[in-house]
Formats: structure tokens, sequence, C-alpha cells
């Protein structure tokens, strides 16, 4: 009997550590204090976390493959090229949630780095948990920043494009985009410059983009075939070889340079036409000794000039 609410306690525990391991907060922590690190290792783990330990700063690439919720970086740790490492990984990364957790600082060297882009600035020594808390509440702002609110619709040429329905119209007619075609094609008419591939793929598919793949190029051409199909007179995506794409919405022009030759042949005629027409009881030699090969040539005059 005593020991039923010890049991259910550890039943709760473990159905809380259950969920928060469904979904698993993934951290890396650029840091040397071997001290340190062990006591935030344990505590993670009785949190389900994902920890990242690293003793050395990685590239901004391998941080993106490795699909973080948040960074702590010792600037210490950093070196010399600590300030542009930090201001590199703020703006590649908007959607990390970034904390610095260095020694003893300066004002000055608090508001530099809080400007830069890091999300907080903890002094070390400082409590596991009190740093926990802390990244626990940067993440918070991250995702309820990342729920953007419903905008409006945008009209692109002939394309009504419809963040609320994650779709894209011509009229009436939808050009059934999967939710990966759309991502794309709002990302690209969100952009007045020329994306790199590398770049479509992270903000889209939220990793690095392995050496080779194509699959930006596929969905484009995908994406490409069905802005034609409902709006076959406009060109939307443009191709920048070697670099990516730039969207830019313009009128296909395409076979119309033959348009103005036909306009302009009965244009020639008409000031002709009306003295003949007037003389024809006069009679007018030369067009009656004319012959259809002088006829023929004419035509061809008229089409040259």
């Amino acid at each position: 009997m005593s020991q039923e609410p010890s049991d259910a306690l550890v039943g709760g525990v473990a159905s809380a550590t259950s969920q928060r391991t469904h979904n698993r907060l993934r951290l890396a922590v650029v840091d040397r204090d071997p001290g340190f690190m062990q006591v935030l290792s344990n505590r993670l783990d009785a949190l389900g976390w994902d920890l990242r330990a690293l003793s050395s700063a990685v590239t901004v690439d391998a941080l993106v493959g490795m699909r973080l919720n948040a960074l702590v970086v010792d600037l210490a740790v950093l070196g010399p090229g600590s300030w542009e490492y930090l201001e590199r990984v703020c703006a590649r990364l908007p959607g990390l949630a970034v904390i610095v957790c260095t020694g003893p600082s300066s004002v000055a060297q608090r508001v530099r780095g809080l400007r830069l882009g890091a999300d907080a600035w903890m002094t070390k020594p400082c409590h596991a948990e009190e740093l926990i808390c802390v990244i626990e509440a940067a993440i918070r702002r991250h995702r309820r920043n990342d729920m953007p609110a419903i905008e409006d619709s945008i009209l692109v040429g002939e394309i009504q494009i419809r963040p609320d329905l994650y779709q894209a119209y011509a009229g009436d007619k939808s050009l059934e985009l999967t939710a990966r075609e759309f991502e794309i094609l709002h990302l690209l008419c969100q952009s007045d410059r020329v994306l790199r591939r590398e770049e479509i793929y992270e903000r889209v598919w939220g990793y690095a983009m392995a050496h080779g793949d194509r699959s930006v190029d596929v969905f484009v051409r995908k994406l490409r075939q069905k802005l034609r199909v409902v709006s076959p007179t406009w060109n939307y995506i443009h191709t920048h070889f070697g670099v990516g794409y730039r969207f830019a919405p313009e009128p296909d022009d395409a076979g119309v340079s033959a348009e103005p030759i036909a306009s302009t042949l009965p244009e020639p005629a008409l000031p002709g036409a009306a003295p003949v027409l007037g003389r024809a009881s006069v009679g007018a030699p030369r067009m009656s000794a004319s012959s259809p090969d002088d006829d023929r040539r004419d035509e061809v005059t008229l089409v040259h000039s």
C-alpha cells in the first residue's frame, strides 16, 4: 500500500520524460570546460535533450546540418574571430537561438554581442539550471516569431499567391502545387535578388544541401511547368546559370514578332486602291498589262518594305 504513491510518481516522471523525448530539443555547446559540460550534459540528458558538445567552432553549414534549436558559445573558445563568427551565425541562421555563455566581460562587449544577434548573454560561473531556463526562453521567443500572421494574397503577373491556402491561382484555376512547390514559389516571389540553390534548399528543407543534390532544380522545373500551363504568356522564374534563380514576372514576347508584319500588309494597298477604283471607267493600261508574276513581285516588295 505504501509503495503505490511512489510507483505512480515514477510512472508520471517516465511519462513526462517520454513526452519530452518525443519532441527532443537539439542543442550545441561550444565550450572546453569539462566540469561545466559534465553537469550540463547530465541535466540535459534527464530532460531528454539532444546535446552536441563541440570543443571548437564549426562552419555555419555544419550547424545547418545539425538542425539545432539553440547554440551556446563561449567566446573565449572561438578566439580572435569570435565576433565575426557570432555575426555570421546570427545572420545566416536567424531562426536559431544563440546564447553567449562566457567569462567576465565589459558592458561594451555584452552590448556588442547582443547587437550582433545573440539572444542572451550569461557570465560564468553560472548554474546549469539557470542556463537551461535562458535557452528555453530564447527558443520560445523564436517559435513565436516563426508563427507568421496570415498574409494577404500576392498578385504577380497573372498568378495570385494565397499563403493562407498554401496555393496559387490563375483566375479561378488552381496550380495544384504541392507544399514544397508552394514554399519555393513563395520564397522566390518575396525576394528581389537572385537566390542561390543552396540558400533555397536551406530555407525550404531546413538543413544544408548535400553536394550534387539537384532537388531544387527538379522542383523549380515542375513549378515552371505548372505556371506555364495556367499562364502561358508570362515568364516568372529566371535561371542564373551556376548561381540560382530569380523571380521576376515578365510577359513572354515569343511569337509576337510576326504580328506587326501581318498587320501592316493591308496598309500599303489602301492608298493605291482608291485611285484605281476611281479610274476604272477610264482604264489603267499598266494594271491591265500586269502579269500574275508582277503582282507577286509587288507583294514581296510590300512585305520587305
